[in-house]
């Protein structure tokens, strides 16, 4: 297994559809290919959510949806990105590049009451797009050849509503809804056979949980500094994933088609337990509408699903984010670059992932701008927003892979007093 694990990296810059969300070899297991969280403006500051209340009323916080109590426009964001990878391993000394652009972020929020504040947020959660192709000679002649291909993605549609106790107290709920297929595929054949044998596992996911999160924020009024405390829960797996295994043999009649396939073992079982428990919690302080700093502390539970008929185990994984964001003054008008809004963070992930007794850890920094619309003022703060992050993924041991990265993430971000009656002309 492992070198049909390396020489998944082989085929991955070359088999892999352009459109694809997921560029990791390592999508080939579990599943997936994880996305921690796609909003740029969020990711720009290292991961950064769970103790960070933004200043401006324009900014909806889904990661910690107890974070909204200053959110008092009607936001809608769109954002895309591109993903750059640069793979290499110590087996046959080979490299590849993977590169590939998508859709990672929808939101609509506005707020019902001074309150009560609501978002809706699309985006994708996890991945598989792989294809290995393996072949071995043995000593008599005889080709054996191994064909394995995953595919599918599994999306998120999230409901968030933020209540604000009093000026220093919030809590927030999110209810996450994921729903997608993942499929793998593992074919075999030899040189001396005459048909092909497919072992397909098709994994069909509608899964409910939810999200409790709650932030104190205190405010000193005569300096305007303020220190914020956060802390989020996910649990309440409340639907299952089917998983459906065939066993079957077939031959191609062409390049595209399939013959019709004799199915040797068809079985159907139900799991609960695809989506962890995760908890977060974080400490931010900073200067009001000047700059802002926080570190945070995720942990995600592992556990055990299905692959390839075999049971796969997520191991315990945590991730130290540390981060924050700067204004130089927005109140300089004949500057347009005092009045942008700067980001910067790093983290540390040790990943779910163990293969050979190595942890596929993960880490990176990040920086982002948040470019204001010319007719924006600080209290409709609408703009352009550019992140970036670079990193690197897994290890060169036991001829693993080694995954550096460099992602880009472009959207915007329109905010105004939208669907509200005006009380004068």
């Amino acid at each position: 297994m492992k070198k049909i694990f390396v020489l998944s990296f082989i085929s991955v810059g070359y088999f892999l559809n352009a459109q694809s969300l997921s560029n990791s070899p390592y999508a080939a297991y579990g599943i997936g290919d994880v996305k921690y969280d796609n909003t740029i403006e969020t990711n720009s500051m290292g991961g950064i959510s769970t103790a960070y209340i933004s200043d401006f009323t324009s900014n909806f916080n889904f990661g910690n949806p107890a974070n909204n109590s200053n959110f008092e426009l009607t936001s809608i964001r769109l954002e895309a990105t591109n993903e750059n990878n640069y793979f290499k391993t110590d087996y046959n000394s080979t490299k590849a590049t993977k590169h590939s652009t998508y859709l990672s972020n929808i939101s609509l929020a506005f707020p019902v009451s001074p309150k009560v504040k609501m978002g809706f947020l699309y985006q994708p959660y996890s991945s598989k797009s792989y294809e290995i192709l393996h072949s071995e000679t043995m000593t008599d002649g005889t080709v054996y050849g191994n064909k394995f291909k995953g595919s599918g993605t599994l999306n998120t549609a999230q409901l968030a509503l933020s209540y604000k106790v009093n000026p220093q107290f919030s809590v927030g709920a999110r209810a996450n809804y994921y729903f997608g297929n993942l499929y793998d595929l593992n074919e075999f054949t030899t040189s001396t056979a005459d048909l092909i044998n497919g072992y397909e596992t098709k994994n069909s996911i509608r899964n409910f949980n939810f999200t409790l999160g709650t932030s104190y924020q205190k405010i000193n009024t005569r300096t305007d500094k303020k220190l914020t405390i956060g802390a989020t829960a996910t649990f309440g797996n409340t639907s299952k994933m089917t998983t459906e295994y065939t066993n079957s043999t077939y031959y191609y009649t062409d390049v595209d088609l399939t013959s019709i396939p004799t199915v040797i073992e068809k079985k159907q079982t139900n799991s609960n337990n695809l989506l962890p428990l995760q908890a977060s919690v974080g400490v931010g302080y900073g200067s009001e509408n000047q700059w802002f700093v926080s570190g945070q502390v995720d942990y995600k539970k592992g556990e055990s699903i299905s692959y390839f008929g075999n049971t796969f185990d997520y191991k315990d994984s945590y991730r130290v984010s540390a981060g924050g964001w700067y204004l130089p003054n927005y109140n300089n008008f004949r500057s347009y670059f005092s009045r942008v809004v700067y980001r910067y963070g790093a983290f540390y992930e040790k990943g779910n992932i163990e293969l050979y007794g190595n942890s596929i850890n993960k880490f990176g920094v990040s920086a982002g701008v948040m470019l204001p619309f010319k007719n924006s003022s600080i209290t409709r703060m609408s703009g352009l927003e550019i992140g970036l992050e670079l990193g690197k993924r897994g290890t060169l041991k036991n001829n693993l892979i080694n995954q550096n990265f460099i992602n880009l993430r472009v959207g915007f971000n329109f905010a105004d007093r939208w669907f509200r009656k005006q009380l004068y002309n």
